[in-house]
């Protein structure tokens, strides 16, 4: 099943992905800004070595516990409790938190990327690591995807099925 839509802003590859929330939105924003939290959902372990804490403009480093290094990127927005702009290579994450009427709060992950072939294997990877921030929210055990697991497997073959472009090259899962 795939929950994510592939689309174009501004001529770039884009993947968008709408979750809605029974918790209000600074509790949704915590656990999409803040480094211990985004460790239940994230595939990498993030560090902002600037200021420890998100501003626009600092430093964002990424990194695997199996590989160390995940590279860099820059805080582009950071406007508690509602945008968190993000770049990590050539991508760049764009999380935007919308109050809903009964108190939750609806996410719109976007992550444009750098390849359009690259898609089908972010859509399914951004997939599995939506499903462990639902867990992480709704207080199921979760672990942050670090690596392709049979489910990432299922997430890719269906974005392929529906159309989103692939080719770049795919870990075995």
């Amino acid at each position: 099943m795939t929950t994510g839509t592939y689309l174009e802003i501004d001529g770039r590859p884009a993947l968008r992905f709408v979750r809605d929330y029974p918790h209000p939105p600074q509790r949704v924003w915590d656990a999409v800004t803040d480094p211990t939290e985004l460790a239940a959902w994230f595939p990498a372990r993030v560090a902002f070595p600037d200021a420890g804490a998100p501003a626009p403009g600092a430093a964002v480093r990424y990194s695997f516990e199996a590989d160390g290094d995940g590279g860099t990127g820059r805080v582009v927005t950071h406007e508690p409790p509602r945008r968190f702009t993000v770049t990590w290579a050539t991508d760049e994450l764009r999380l935007v938190l919308d109050p809903l009427d009964d108190g939750g709060c609806r996410l719109t992950f976007t992550a444009l990327l750098g390849e359009r072939d690259t898609a089908a294997r972010t859509a399914a990877g951004w997939e599995v690591c939506l499903e462990a921030l639902d867990a992480a929210l709704g207080g199921r055990p979760s672990i942050a995807p670090t690596g392709p697991t049979p489910a990432w497997r299922r997430h890719y073959e269906d974005y392929v099925g529906v159309g989103v472009p692939a080719g770049a090259p795919v870990p075995d899962a």
